[in-house]
């Protein structure tokens, strides 16, 4: 059977992570040097003039490393395993990359100039490296990319649960990349939901809100992005429990929703859409024909087979 490495995944390092270097380190005078495993935190992060990130050790040394040079201090104990059971260092996690989608204001059709593109998916690795010491991660980011790739049972694991973000990347319009197995996946989407809807949107919604008036009562403003997602969240828990599928396109309400994130609606008049819309979710709710739970067999059986899959 093939052998294959955890490899931490370069995920960017935003400031005040410690690290673990990988390398040993020379001073400028030849003499002050770091050995290898020493720890530090990043003070900078490259940036149009500077391609390394500024470590910053105990004493006040401060090196400029690389990121292949540095370990995540909370990852090291599994690099270090990799190392001791003599496996490769050099596997791409994002080699095993099974779906790649597009979400966020793209797909929602609320994007505006400069918009991010916001890219979601799933990998499933290979089964020697999935069973092994060293394990993998259960995600992987590039924040510079605005990527994230889920590994396959966190993914459904979080799906079953009517996590937003994963039932969007099920129901976008916007597929870049699925392989078989994952089609197959795509066809079993309805399969995730389940009542479950109204109690994490709704829930979620409900919070979000009662922070957003916190900051608006103290400070007199308002993440209004933020404000405009949770009634888009809203409006589509409603079509979930109402039609039984996950809409993105927020063509019918756009000009309502950019008004809000551009800051030109009145709070008051955003909240009333938000209780009209909440009512509206607790209708829904009654009359739906989404069962009480989600498929947790089929989705447990697909799981099984695509483990199996990676065994060969």
């Amino acid at each position: 059977m093939t052998s294959y490495a955890f490899v931490e995944p370069l995920l960017t390092l935003p400031l005040g992570t410690q690290v673990v270097t990988r390398v040993e380190i020379m001073g400028p005078n030849g003499m002050d040097t770091r050995p290898r495993n020493a720890v530090g935190v990043v003070v900078a992060a490259p940036d149009a003039h500077n391609v390394c990130y500024r470590v910053r050790f105990a004493d006040g040394f401060e090196a400029l490393l690389c990121r292949e040079d540095l370990t995540i201090r909370k990852h090291a104990p599994s690099d270090g395993v990799a190392r001791a059971i003599g496996v490769p260092e050099d596997v791409d996690l994002y080699a095993f990359v099974i779906y790649r989608c597009v979400i966020g204001s793209r797909a929602y059709g609320l994007d505006e100039a400069g918009s991010d593109t916001d890219r979601r998916g799933i990998y499933l690795p290979p089964a020697a490296l999935h069973w092994s010491l060293a394990g993998v991660p259960e995600q992987l980011e590039n924040g510079e990319r605005q990527e994230c790739y889920w590994e396959l049972q966190k993914f459904l694991r979080m799906a079953l649960k009517a996590n937003p973000n994963v039932l969007e990347c099920l129901y976008t319009p916007l597929v870049e990349m699925a392989t078989p197995l994952a089609e197959e996946l795509l066809s079993m989407r309805s399969l995730f939901l389940s009542r479950f809807i109204y109690q994490t949107y709704n829930g979620y919604v409900m919070s979000q809100f009662k922070h957003l008036e916190q900051d608006l009562r103290a400070n007199g403003v308002t993440k209004w992005k933020h404000a405009m997602h949770l009634i888009r969240l809203l409006l589509s828990g409603v079509t979930v429990l109402r039609e039984g599928f996950v809409p993105l396109r927020m063509d019918e309400h756009r000009d309502r929703l950019l008004a809000i994130r551009r800051g030109e609606m009145a709070w008051e008049e955003i909240n009333e859409w938000r209780l009209r819309l909440h009512a509206m979710f607790d209708t829904a709710l009654a009359s739906t024909h989404l069962p009480e739970h989600p498929a947790y067999a089929e989705v447990n059986a697909f799981l099984v087979r695509a483990r199996q899959s990676m065994a060969l």
